[in-house]
């Protein structure tokens, strides 16, 4: 008998075959994540010299001489080739993880871009909360109300909501909150822990504001669909709860869609943040940005364009692999 054939180096084959498989899975995650962050590198670099304008010019002013120009684009390395350029670039990326020294502030891009990050991080991360919560409670009274009053109140709002920008979402929440109420204050963020939390607030729910629509109807579709499968027809023949079947099983099996969901919305969450700053006079990436981009400062655009690609990526990665451990057969496990 040969060993094809041999039960034993059978079941050797397919356990070897199923550890091996989330291995060549993760590993093509990983490429697929590099290939990206490539391809977002060239862009970026390219891209940005394309845009009208001479950064010089603004620097030292439409009357300045041509030695002046001439010694500063010497100092700005503007006088190299564009490939000599990208050579450049490429070596302060990967040897110090810095795209270059600020035009404007004449200092590095990547202590202006960390020195700016935390309080976006944050933003973000309160955002995502409020989404993931908020997202929750609707759906589980959409589904377990369905085709009811509340129901129909909750499908409605989304729709209506969904088609406002976020920016003019954040200017009504300062003029009723801040402006009328005076619950929270208007712009900027105090000092401590316990203040910025408190003064993120109402830009955090802005930026949730946008991603809860699409989160709820994806989630409740979802769990109206395991609410009207069979396993939970039997469960609930079998006296379990009903609370402990929503938790235990229907929450579970309802998850994975609305999980992927959130990461690729994260991504406009990214953006949205940005302009959220503006709006709220908050001191994070999306207020230097801007101003980056009303003095032309390539080096720190580039910065912010590569970090956020770069968060971008890694929280779609994590994505990617919570919804392999939720559900196998995302990463074609047998």
């Amino acid at each position: 008998m040969t060993l094809t054939r041999n039960p034993f180096f059978k079941n050797l084959a397919r356990s070897t075959a199923t550890i091996a498989s989330p291995r060549r899975w993760l590993m093509r995650a990983l490429l697929r994540a590099a290939s990206v962050i490539v391809c977002v590198v060239t862009a970026v670099f390219f891209l940005i010299r394309l845009v009208p304008g001479d950064p010089v010019k603004m620097i030292l002013g439409e009357y300045a001489t041509a030695e002046a120009i001439e010694k500063m684009q010497h100092k700005l390395g503007l006088d190299l080739s564009p490939w000599e350029q990208f050579l450049r670039f490429l070596h302060n990326l990967l040897a110090h993880g810095d795209t270059g020294s600020s035009i404007v502030y004449e200092t590095s891009s990547r202590q202006l871009i960390f020195d700016r990050i935390p309080l976006t991080l944050l933003l973000i991360a309160m955002a995502c909360l409020l989404s993931i919560i908020i997202s929750l409670v609707l759906a589980i009274l959409a589904a377990t109300h369905k085709n009811g009053f509340l129901d129909h109140i909750i499908r409605i709002l989304p729709a209506v909501t969904l088609g406002m920008p976020v920016f003019w979402v954040g200017l009504l929440l300062i003029l009723i909150f801040s402006v009328n109420l005076h619950w929270f204050p208007v712009g900027g963020v105090g000092k401590g822990f316990g203040k910025t939390l408190y003064d993120l607030t109402l830009p955090a729910i802005t930026v949730a504001f946008s991603q809860i629509p699409s989160l709820v109807r994806s989630l409740r579709a979802q769990m109206l669909e395991v609410l009207e499968s069979d396993f939970v027809v039997t469960l609930k023949a079998a006296g379990i709860p009903n609370r402990v079947i929503l938790v235990k099983h229907v929450l579970r099996n309802s998850a994975l869609p609305a999980l992927m969901l959130l990461g690729v919305n994260i991504a406009y969450m990214m953006g949205g943040t940005l302009v959220v700053e503006k709006a709220f006079g908050l001191r994070g990436i999306g207020s230097l940005l801007f101003q980056s981009i009303s003095s032309r400062d390539f080096p720190v655009i580039q910065g912010i364009t590569l970090y956020s690609a770069l968060f971008v990526v890694i929280i779609g990665l994590l994505v990617e692999v919570v919804a392999g451990y939720l559900d196998p057969r995302t990463k074609g496990e047998s």
